[in-house]
């Protein structure tokens, strides 16, 4: 199983980003998934997750309100929204696949992981 992130890059503060996670088995379609996020220097966190229906939802308190999380089971792509974008939301953004088809907060829930995307926000 291989996940495949994209969409990051430099912006500004304000601004927004659209990440993808491109999956390459369909079994993926009955997992939950998730995007974590690793600053420098720091461990990586959790950021948002979501089942495998797209139904239910669960956001770090950090990005409630500006990122949304969904997913196009047809296209076996994740998403991840992100509006209002701060200089703290840098990081490398990571998705990730669940053991089960509901998706939680703790890294070792999970079972592929994508590569990695850049986003950097300036102020």
């Amino acid at each position: 199983v291989q996940l495949q992130a994209s969409g990051g890059g430099l912006v500004q503060a304000g601004a927004s980003l659209r990440l993808s996670c491109a999956t390459s088995r369909r079994t993926i379609s009955n997992n939950g998934m998730g995007w974590f996020r690793q600053a420098p220097g720091k461990e990586r966190e959790f950021v948002a997750a979501i089942d495998w229906r797209g139904v239910i939802t669960d956001y770090a308190d950090s990005v409630k309100g500006r990122f949304t999380i969904s997913r196009d089971s047809a296209k076996n792509t994740l998403y991840l929204q992100m509006n209002s974008l701060k200089p703290e939301d840098t990081a490398v953004y990571y998705c990730a696949a669940s053991l089960t088809s509901t998706a939680g907060r703790m890294r070792n829930s999970y079972r592929y992981w994508g590569q990695g995307t850049l986003v950097t926000v300036s102020s």
